[in-house]
């Protein structure tokens, strides 16, 4: 048997989950990342963040209010996945009437900056954006 240094053994990883590779797993991890209201609701919950010192758990209905045109059905979906992946912990609290509070994991948190600078990006270049595709459209009539 031979034996592999931590180098090695890190390189072998990073050739495991090599995005660019088809069967790579971790293109799913991209393809939920890449959902709007994933961003958004990561963002969001980064804000809540951000805005105090510790972290701040967010009700469904601050989500709800806070990210506009998200149906119900579709943010309990996105939270749930977001759970599962274990970016979001959805914490019960036994109370009249029951409280249920999201906030960001370790590991999602670590994806806070991307996101929140994502959004911010789309934002501050949309009018960009809408210039390029006018120019685009008129060129191709």
């Amino acid at each position: 048997m031979t034996t592999t240094t931590a180098a090695q053994r890190r390189a072998h990883a990073k050739v495991e989950y090599d995005a660019y590779l088809a069967v790579c797993p971790s293109r799913q991890l991209l393809d939920r990342l890449s959902n709007k209201w994933v961003t958004l609701i990561l963002a969001a919950l980064g804000d809540a963040c951000a805005d105090e010192p510790a972290t701040r758990p967010l009700r469904f209905s601050e989500l709800s209010r806070q990210i506009v045109g998200v149906s119900q059905k579709m943010l309990t979906q996105t939270l749930r996945s977001l759970e599962r992946d274990g970016l979001v912990r959805r914490t019960v609290v036994a109370s009249v009437p029951v409280t249920v509070t999201y906030e960001l994991t370790d590991l999602g948190l670590s994806l806070q900056d991307t996101m929140q600078a994502l959004k911010s990006w789309a934002q501050d270049h949309m009018g960009e954006v809408l210039a390029h595709r006018a120019d685009h459209d008129v060129a191709r009539v």
